[in-house]
């Protein structure tokens, strides 16, 4: 794992296509901005696990938990 320290307005650039920037930090909370193609899912981690249990919980009707994702998972404005 890379760990990084950043500023306020800093960013950090991930291959060619998705940028990250530091928007605020407030106490121990940092707010980030990131920018990426549409064809790139940006999940919050906590998200993925919980979603991965609750597809083979309920057998859903999604063969791959990509399909389950597509669904239940509303994309980022850009």
């Amino acid at each position: 794992m890379l760990v990084l320290s950043r500023k306020v307005g800093e960013k950090l650039v991930i291959g060619d296509n998705i940028t990250i920037v530091v928007s605020r930090v407030a106490g121990n909370r940092v707010t980030i901005g990131i920018d990426a193609p549409d064809s790139v899912r940006v999940i919050r981690g906590e998200l993925k696990p919980a979603l991965a249990a609750a597809v083979s919980r309920s057998g859903g009707p999604f063969e791959r938990i990509e399909d389950a994702e597509n669904v239940s998972l509303p994309r980022l404005a850009k």
